[in-house]
């Protein structure tokens, strides 16, 4: 049972800003009505300049996440540059030797710190962050995100993730005058199987399909790829044997030709060639979701190949938590994904 809780903000300082103070001070009462214990990281709440030049400081307060007494440590947010901590972590085993059993839960950009624990063969939580979930503006944190939260701190664990009845449209302002105010709601259409066998198992790998791809391309920052192979970041294809791949799409919402090349990287990396099957997360606000459908079953161009798309985790709302490193079983049929530890 998680009863102290640290928050750490690995990518963006938006949590030290303060137009998001009213965001913070309802999350933290939040997690104080679970009767957690809340802490912040040295730097956590240094705000968006400091955190951006200081990619030192944020390895500096993971590492320190992992030494103290924390029973979870909490990602505040994603972001774009996480990648930028590699250096500062793996340099003379750093992360390895401060890795001590918590969970770790964050999702989006956040995805790189996820590969890095992966490589250090580290299980972690894919799916709510402190802003995205804990914070959310209205009375309460949304239901389907919550049950999950819930489970999570009083377990340790997920057993089993189901679809979620309604989806929600993105909020165009998360200003203080709209707390206490609800989200516009769709029913949601459930897990969709669109390739391969209803049934497939693996331990699940992966996260943010923007930020995997930053890995193999250099147009956000001039030295992603050079950093990410130094440190080998991304996993061979031998690693992704029978593996199950999660790929959900940022806030960005990336174009139909984008979507595709970053596909096409996955794709010309082998790993469609030897993983178990493929998690598709519900693109945000439902932006291009035939289209993106239509581009995976292209690029995949694998009949055999299992995918299950629409997938309520990632950058849409609610989000579900998906562990990593345990083996899970998906059956499309049942409309459940379940863990076994």
């Amino acid at each position: 049972m998680v009863k102290k809780v640290q928050i750490v903000s690995l990518s963006s300082g938006i949590i030290g800003e303060h137009k998001v103070k009213h965001e913070t001070t309802l999350g933290i009462r939040r997690l104080e009505e679970y009767g957690l214990t809340v802490s912040f990281s040295k730097h956590a709440l240094s705000g968006l300049d400091y955190i951006k030049n200081h990619p030192e400081k944020r390895a500096d307060d993971l590492i320190e996440a992992f030494c103290d007494d924390s029973d979870m440590i909490l990602c505040a947010i994603g972001g774009d540059d996480t990648y930028r901590l590699l250096p500062y972590l793996f340099e003379d085993d750093r992360l390895k030797r401060a890795l001590k059993n918590k969970i770790f839960l964050g999702f989006s950009d956040t995805t790189m710190n996820h590969l890095m624990l992966d490589k250090l063969n580290f299980p972690t939580f894919y799916g709510q962050s402190f802003l995205a979930d804990i914070c959310e503006l209205d009375k309460e944190m949304l239901p389907y995100s919550e049950k999950y939260f819930s489970e999570l701190i009083r377990t340790g664990k997920i057993s089993k993730i189901v679809p979620s009845d309604i989806w929600y449209y993105e909020r165009e302002s998360y200003g203080k005058e709209f707390l206490g105010t609800k989200r516009r709601s769709q029913k949601d259409r459930g897990f969709e199987l669109i390739s391969g066998k209803p049934r497939f198992e693996g331990k699940i790998l992966g996260g943010c399909i923007d930020s995997i791809y930053d890995i193999f391309d250099n147009s956000r920052y001039p030295d992603t790829v050079s950093l990410c192979e130094k440190y080998e970041l991304f996993p061979k294809k031998e690693m992704w044997k029978n593996k199950i791949l999660l790929l959900e799409t940022s806030e960005e919402k990336p174009s139909a030709d984008l979507y595709r090349k970053m596909l096409i990287k996955l794709k010309n990396a082998g790993v469609f060639d030897v993983i178990s099957g493929m998690l598709i997360g519900k693109p945000m606000d439902e932006y291009l979701y035939s289209e993106y459908k239509q581009i995976l079953l292209d690029v995949v161009n694998d009949p055999e190949l299992p995918i299950v798309y629409n997938v309520n985790v990632g950058h849409a709302q609610p989000h579900c938590i998906i562990p990593f490193g345990v083996l899970a079983k998906v059956d499309a049929e049942k409309q459940e994904i379940s863990f076994e530890y």
